[in-house]
């Protein structure tokens, strides 16, 4: 059984780490990244089988891809202290010549990242490509993506839901952070996306629902069901309720923290909000 309170804390110390590297570069994106703390936390601690001994192969592991690549500083934050790369390195978010660029990107060789994803869009067909080939190797590991919701409004997702479920890509699981919000405002003022689960049931997709993407139990238990429904001859969908800039007040349920940094007393009120667990870089 997962030790619930040791997560929540590690989740705590991310969620400084996120504020943290924002802050010191004045640029990047903390609301979704806070959103997603808890999804990164239980997919890293406790749902995929990973190796922090990184190989772009990916052999005989689970395979995650993040699609909405702005959330980087949760991405980041929880690699490192997984075991990727030195926690230190946090300290480089977004300087000239880092490994840890806005985005992610693969040229740098930074464990972990398998993808550069800074244009919205591409996940899906990327994840679709890897679990194919896990298929073609005979390797029984599972293949991981995120979503964002708004990610949702580019083209390209589309063609490659249909693609996965016509030629029975089941071993995906990709979670869509649905937090309601985007760069420009919510997503039903920008760009309205209707029925998800209906439209990915109709795609052929078996989908399944975390009501609350904040809470570490939920997340885990909704991820580790998903993996019961792999290999049934559908690829599976998570629609994840989150809150964006979760854990921060000020921050929560509104998209004005999509890609804004705090400055010095926001960044104190957002720490206070989350007490030091783990050690700071």
């Amino acid at each position: 059984m997962p030790n619930i309170q040791e997560l929540e804390k590690f989740a705590t110390q991310v969620r400084r780490d996120i504020l943290r590297q924002v802050h010191k570069v004045n640029s990047g994106h903390p609301g979704g990244s806070l959103g997603c703390t808890e999804f990164f936390t239980a997919l890293y601690k406790e749902v995929m089988d990973h190796n922090t001994d990184f190989d772009m192969d990916g052999k005989n592991e689970d395979l995650f891809f993040l699609s909405n690549g702005h959330i980087s500083p949760v991405f980041y934050s929880v690699l490192a202290r997984s075991g990727y790369f030195p926690v230190e390195e946090l300290n480089t978010f977004r300087l000239i010549d880092s490994r840890l660029q806005g985005h992610p990107t693969t040229h740098e060789g930074l464990p972990g990242i398998r993808i550069a994803s800074g244009s919205l869009g591409q996940g899906m067909s990327v994840a679709i490509g890897a679990a194919l080939s896990k298929k073609l190797n005979k390797d029984e590991k599972l293949v991981f993506s995120l979503h964002g919701d708004g990610e949702l409004q580019e083209g390209q997702n589309w063609e490659a839901i249909m693609y996965a479920a016509a030629n029975k890509v089941d071993n995906l699981i990709s979670t869509v952070d649905l937090n309601g919000q985007q760069i420009d405002g919510s997503t039903e003022t920008v760009l309205p996306l209707g029925n998800l689960r209906a439209k990915f049931e109709a795609f052929g997709w078996d989908v399944m629902e975390i009501a609350d993407g904040n809470d570490l139990k939920q997340v885990i238990d909704g991820l580790n069901e998903a993996k019961t429904r792999t290999g049934k001859g559908r690829p599976v969908c998570v629609l994840m309720h989150t809150v964006m800039g979760h854990g921060v007040d000020f921050m929560m349920h509104t998209h004005a923290w999509h890609g804004k940094a705090p400055n010095d007393e926001q960044l104190e009120t957002g720490l206070s909000q989350n007490p030091e667990t783990l050690g700071d870089y």
